[in-house]
Order: structure tokens, then C-alpha cells, then sequence
């Protein structure tokens, strides 16, 4: 390992070499680090050679056709993730506060949040701090939560289904999900459906809910329904999945509340079982290591003042 003192080689380390180590990493290989950084694969491979001997350890595994991130290099990647994480909030840390509250709100989010009551804070803040800009990125969940916990991101908003130790996490709302079926599917309009009617139908879901994700529930549903086991079409993305119930292509779990509008425009037609639906929790992330601006702290403060005040039966949607 490094054989330089700690201050030593805070002194001496290129910083540019861990943002290239972190292109690296995130893209998957040298070549496509150099295509994303826009200099030539020689180049990358030097920075990374520099890199591993300021560290004094190898952190990658590079040969012909194979690229591996050894066990150093993830935890490097994690800690560069965290010190980056810290550098992009600097921009709104030291923002000149005379002319009022200004600054930056980044959130990573699921696919299709759709919740009132975060959208009346977010009209709310922003009617009080017009100055205030923003960015809404949509991911994975699991990804969303690695998003808060490397500090790249104001807020999260998410399913989880493992405790996060090092993040603050509170229920912002509480939705209940049904199958649906699309407007060429046999049984769409009709009031009476028994169970036993799609008894063998295909089925597509979201990919969290296989297995033991945070939606396994919904895997509960469908033996409930006794659709097919082996599942014909997956997404983590909810409107790919509303695309391939209109398709036809299976039958699918919907969050009820966001489903309504597209049953009241004759999208999509909900399924039995109507009773004892599996009910999700969607949550708020935040990092309590992460130096807030006063914008952030202002808006989250707005969040968990929502969630302290309004019951979660009222936050929660059918």
C-alpha cells in the first residue's frame, strides 16, 4: 500500500486521476471511458497506471476482452463517489445569500413517484424561492439509494427493502397495487371477473419484484392470481411495464392510484383479486452526512415537516 505519509500524499495525488477513475468504473471499460472523456484509450490507461501506483495497489484488471473492478478499486470508487458528492455541493454552500435564497435541489427518484403531497412542497418551495433551480433524475431504486448514500443527490425518493443504517429514511407514502390488463385483453371492461378467470394468463413485472426485491409482494399477487410462473415481459421502468400491458403482452401489477387515470381513459382495465392488495411503502432518502445549502435545507425541512404533520393514512393513496 501507499508508502507515503497521509498528508504526504494529499499533496502529491493528481485529483484528475480519480475523476477518470471514477469515467472508468461507471462506464464499464478503458475504450468507453475514452470515447465519454473524448482523448484517446492510451491515455486512460497511463492515468489509471499513475493512479494505482500513488495508491500502491492494484484497482483494476485489465487484458484483452476483460475488465474487472478488484476489491481496492470498489472501495475507491465508493469513497471518490462521497468526496465528489461533497465537492458539487459547493456551488450552493457558498452561494451569495443577499439577493435571497438561491441554489440547487437535485433528486433521484423511482419511476413514476406520483404523490400530492410532495408535488404541493415542491409548488409550495418553489412560489416561496423562485430563484431556486432544479434536476430530477429517475433510476432504479436500489440505485437511487447508492445515489443518496455516495452524496450526488439533495433527496431520494424510493422503495427499500434492506434497512439503509447511514441515511435518514421516512415514509412518504403508502400505495396499493392490482393487476390490470390492457384494452385487447379478453376480459377488459367487463364488471363480474372471477379470480379463476385469469387463472394462466401471462403476467410482465417489474424487475424489483422478483426474487426477494423490494416489491416482492407483488410475486405474492400473482401466484395469488395464478398467472403463469414464468414471467413474459420485465422492466424497473412503470411506464415500460403499462406499455407492454396495453401490448397485450401480459398481465401487470399497477399502483392503483397512479393506474386510475389510465382506466378512466380506457388504457388499461383492472383485474381481480380487488381485496387484500398488497400495499408498498415509498420513501425519503437523505444522507445526514451531507453539508445541506441553505436551499436544500430549506426543502427538506418543508419534507419532513409533511410527513411529521399529515398522518400516513391520509398519505396514503388507493
Amino acid at each position: 500500500m501507499m508508502n507515503q505519509n497521509k498528508d504526504g500524499f494529499v499533496w502529491a495525488l493528481d485529483w484528475n486521476l480519480l475523476r477518470t477513475f471514477m469515467v472508468v468504473v461507471e462506464k464499464g471499460g478503458i475504450t468507453l471511458a475514452a470515447n465519454y472523456l473524448g482523448v484517446k484509450q492510451p491515455t486512460i490507461s497511463n492515468a489509471i497506471t499513475r493512479l494505482e501506483k500513488s495508491v500502491g495497489c492494484k484497482l483494476l484488471e485489465r487484458r484483452p476482452n476483460h475488465f474487472r473492478i478488484r476489491a481496492m478499486g470498489r472501495r475507491l470508487h465508493a469513497e471518490c463517489n462521497s468526496l465528489f458528492g461533497s465537492i458539487s455541493q459547493l456551488p450552493g454552500i457558498l452561494t451569495d445569500k443577499d439577493d435571497g435564497v438561491t441554489g440547487h435541489i437535485s433528486a433521484a427518484m423511482a419511476s413514476q413517484v406520483v404523490s400530492p403531497h410532495f408535488d404541493e412542497v415542491l409548488e409550495t418551495f418553489n412560489k416561496q424561492y423562485p430563484n431556486i433551480t432544479y434536476s430530477i433524475e429517475i433510476d432504479k431504486s436500489i440505485d437511487v439509494a447508492n445515489r443518496v448514500r455516495q452524496n450526488r443527490v439533495t433527496f431520494g425518493i424510493c422503495l427499500l427493502h434492506n434497512s439503509e443504517p447511514k441515511l435518514d429514511s421516512n415514509v412518504l407514502y403508502r400505495e396499493f397495487f392490482g393487476l390490470f390488463c390492457g384494452p385487447r385483453h379478453k376480459l377488459f371492461g367487463k364488471k363480474e371477473i372471477k379470480l379463476s378467470q385469469i387463472q394462466g394468463e401471462d403476467s410482465v413485472a417489474f424487475t424489483p419484484d422478483i426474487e426477494t426485491g423490494p416489491l416482492y409482494y407483488l410475486s405474492q399477487l400473482r401466484e395469488r392470481a395464478s398467472l403463469k410462473q414464468q414471467i413474459k415481459g420485465v422492466s424497473t421502468n412503470l411506464p415500460e411495464l403499462r406499455r407492454m400491458i396495453i401490448a397485450n403482452i401480459g398481465i401487470g401489477s399497477l399502483p392503483i392510484h397512479v393506474a386510475k387515470r389510465d382506466v378512466e381513459a380506457g388504457e388499461i382495465w383492472q383485474l381481480p383479486p380487488y381485496s387484500r392488495l398488497p400495499a408498498v411503502d415509498v420513501y425519503l432518502l437523505t444522507n445526514p452526512a451531507r453539508s445541506f445549502s441553505p436551499a436544500e435545507t430549506i426543502f427538506i425541512g418543508m419534507l419532513k415537516a409533511l410527513i411529521h404533520n399529515i398522518p400516513i393514512k391520509d398519505r396514503t393513496y388507493y
